[in-house]
C-alpha cells in the first residue's frame, strides 16, 4: 500500500511543471496560483477527515509548507533559464541525493546489507539516469552556459526547500492527514512573502489554482507513504514522475534538442524508472 500511495506524486508531480508551464504565467503567479488550491484542498480534506491538530503539528506543518513555497517558486524560476526538460531532472537528482541522505543517515531506513546494497544500487541508477537526461539538454554556446548556471543556482536553494518540507514532517513523525491544512497555511505564506513586490495575483494565478490542487493529490500521497514505507524509499519512488515533465517539455512544449540528445534523455528517464523501481524494494 505504501508504494502504491507513493507512486500517486509520480503522476501528479510529474506532470506539475508541465501543465503549469501550459496553464501560462510567471513563476511568481504560478507559485502563488498552486498554494492558493493547494490551502483549498486542504480546507476541504480537513472537513472530511477532522484530523487531531496539536500545537506541534501546526507549527511544523507551518514551516514545511514554507520550504515548499521555497522550493517550488525556485523550481518554476529556473524554467525560465533553462526549460522544463532540464530543470526536472536536475531538480529531482538533487533531491533525491538529499532525501535519501536523511532518510539513510538520519532515519536508520536501511537497516540490513541487503537493503544497504540494492538501495545504494538504485540511487545510483537515478542519479545516472538524471545526470544522462542532463546531458542530453546541454548547453551549446555562451549565453546557454550562464542560464545554465544561474538555473543550477536557483536549483541548489529550490532543493533545500524541496528538501526540508519532508524531512521536517518526518523528523517530528507529524501524521500525514494533520500536517495538510497546516502545510496548506504556510505554502501561501511563503508564497506571499516570495512575490508579493510583483502584484503575481492574477488570471494566470487563477488557472493555477487547479494545478495547485492536482499537486495537492501527490501530496496527500507521499504523507500516507511515508511512515509505511520511510523517507528515502517514499521520495525517490515519488520523483520517478520526472519521465512525464522531461519528455513533456521535450515534446509537447518542443524545446530544441537534437536526436542524440532525446535518446540520452529515454535512456536517462528509463534508468530513473528502474532505481524508482529497485528502491521499492528497500523496506517492505
Amino acid at each position: 500500500m505504501g508504494i502504491l500511495l507513493a507512486l500517486i506524486p509520480a503522476i501528479t508531480w510529474g506532470s506539475l511543471v508541465l501543465i503549469s508551464v501550459k496553464l501560462g504565467g510567471d513563476a511568481k503567479s504560478q507559485t502563488l496560483g498552486i498554494t492558493i488550491g493547494a490551502l483549498l484542498f486542504a480546507i476541504v480534506t480537513y472537513f472530511f477527515t477532522f484530523p487531531d491538530i496539536n500545537g506541534l503539528a501546526w507549527g511544523i506543518g507551518i514551516v514545511s509548507g514554507v520550504l515548499w513555497a521555497i522550493g517550488q517558486f525556485g523550481q518554476l524560476s529556473s524554467v525560465k533559464y533553462i526549460g522544463v526538460a532540464k530543470t526536472v531532472p536536475i531538480s529531482t537528482g538533487l533531491q533525491l541525493m538529499g532525501t535519501t541522505l536523511f532518510g539513510v543517515l538520519l532515519f536508520k531506513e536501511w537497516d540490513t546489507k541487503s537493503a544497504i546494497i540494492l538501495g545504494s544500487i538504485a540511487v545510483a541508477a537515478i542519479i545516472i539516469g538524471v545526470v544522462l537526461t542532463s546531458i542530453g539538454q546541454k548547453a551549446e554556446n555562451a549565453e546557454d552556459k550562464k542560464h545554465f548556471k544561474k538555473g543550477m543556482l536557483i536549483l541548489l536553494v529550490s532543493s533545500l526547500g524541496y528538501i526540508g518540507y519532508v524531512v521536517i514532517i518526518r523528523q517530528f513523525e507529524i501524521d500525514g492527514w494533520a500536517a495538510i491544512l497546516p502545510q496548506g497555511i504556510g505554502m501561501v505564506a511563503g508564497a506571499v512573502v516570495l512575490t508579493i513586490r510583483s502584484q503575481p495575483f492574477n488570471k494566470y494565478a487563477v488557472r493555477n489554482i487547479l494545478t495547485g490542487i492536482w499537486w495537492s493529490a501527490g501530496n496527500l500521497g507521499l504523507l500516507l507513504s511515508l511512515p509505511l514505507i520511510g523517507v528515502a524509499t517514499s521520495f525517490s519512488l515519488s520523483q520517478t514522475g520526472i519521465v512525464i515533465s522531461t519528455l513533456g517539455g521535450l515534446f509537447l512544449l518542443q524545446e530544441k534538442s537534437a536526436k542524440k540528445q532525446i535518446i540520452f534523455v529515454i535512456i536517462g528517464c528509463l534508468l530513473i524508472i528502474a532505481g524508482g523501481v529497485l528502491l521499492g524494494y528497500t523496506k517492505r
